[in-house]
């Protein structure tokens, strides 16, 4: 994902899902919001925010919010950045198989994965999420409770029955971190699909990403653990 005219802000206030009052050159704006996740831990009022200048002048928003700064983290907040990481990720060998076909936005049944990828006569269907939420190292999804997040999974499985491969790939929008899990305390539901899923043989695979204020790609592997915490066993 490549970013241009990026320039530096500072977070004020989100009235809206969409929408976020920011500063920028000492002046108070209005921005889009690229990621409609909840975000809290991100966006804190005085936070060091980064927009990117839209070149469309029938636009009623100037700027996109697209990444944020946490602690010395540059955290990529962009939903779209995910997909378009992912997809050129996809493309040079990084899912351990060269494709020979890689196509976004394919209908299955009566809904849509992000990815059909062909390698020779193995037909594969993969879905991406894109992680933000992170605390001491460890980064969760959803952020949100998402039944279709769960949807996604449960046709994952469906797809595995008809003899698809199936991937679930979590693009984490940041670097150095410990390990994935699901977000149980959140949505206990997601955690049990994705462990079905498992079970099922869908691959499960979580990347970090290195971050800069140009771009977004996928990096290193990162370890996937989808134990329920020793914490919450008895909850």
């Amino acid at each position: 994902m490549l970013y241009k005219n990026i320039k530096e802000a500072f977070f004020l206030e989100r009235p809206n899902r969409f929408i976020a009052e920011v500063l920028v050159d000492g002046i108070k704006e209005r921005v889009h919001v690229k990621n409609t996740g909840r975000c809290k831990e991100l966006l804190i009022p005085g936070v060091k925010i980064y927009l990117e200048e839209s070149d469309k002048e029938e636009r009623k928003t100037r700027y996109d919010l697209v990444m944020v700064e946490k602690g010395d983290r540059l955290i990529n907040m962009d939903s779209q950045s995910p997909n378009e990481a992912a997809y050129w990720f996809a493309k040079a060998g990084g899912l351990g198989f060269a494709p020979t076909l890689v196509k976004r936005e394919v209908k299955f049944q009566n809904s849509r994965f992000d990815f059909y990828i062909e390698e020779n006569e193995k037909r594969y269907f993969m879905e991406v999420k894109g992680v933000t939420l992170e605390e001491d190292g460890v980064v969760r999804f959803p952020d949100a409770p998402s039944e279709r997040a769960i949807k996604h999974v449960e046709e994952l499985i469906q797809a595995t029955n008809l003899g698809y491969e199936a991937i679930i790939l979590f693009v984490i929008q940041m670097g150095d971190v410990l390990h994935f899990e699901p977000n149980w305390v959140t949505q206990r539901k997601f955690g049990e699909v994705l462990q079905r899923a498992e079970e099922a043989g869908v691959r499960i695979l979580a990347y970090d990403c290195i971050v800069s204020r140009e771009n977004m790609v996928l990096h290193n592997s990162v370890k996937v653990e989808l134990n329920l915490p020793h914490k919450d066993q008895t909850k």
